[in-house]
């Protein structure tokens, strides 16, 4: 139990050290590791339009999905998850460099 309790700890204390927006969470062998991408992606809670006025139009969009309804952008690097219009996560599909 003192094991788990602990390896949680370092779990959250590794999650708060990273900087989301130029990082990936990787778990390999049990062990979380962050891996910087080099892509920026946009701040959670960011709104719609501040997305698209900072990282142009996206590639496609995803029709509205559910209550709260569920946006997705796709841009070459990332995707951008809204709800309503905020930022709830954006997920790196293709590290640069």
């Amino acid at each position: 139990m003192l094991a788990r309790t602990m390896k949680m700890t370092v779990v959250a204390l590794g999650l708060c050290a990273a900087v989301p927006t130029f990082a990936e969470t990787l778990a390999i062998d049990g062990q979380v590791a962050i891996k910087p991408t080099g892509v920026e992606t946009p701040q959670r809670g960011s709104t719609m339009s501040a997305v698209e006025q900072k990282f142009g139009a996206p590639a496609n969009k995803s029709s509205p999905v559910g209550q709260p309804p569920i946006t997705k952008w796709f841009y070459p690097n990332f995707v951008v998850v809204f709800e309503n219009d905020k930022v709830l996560h954006a997920v790196v599909t293709q590290a640069q460099g």
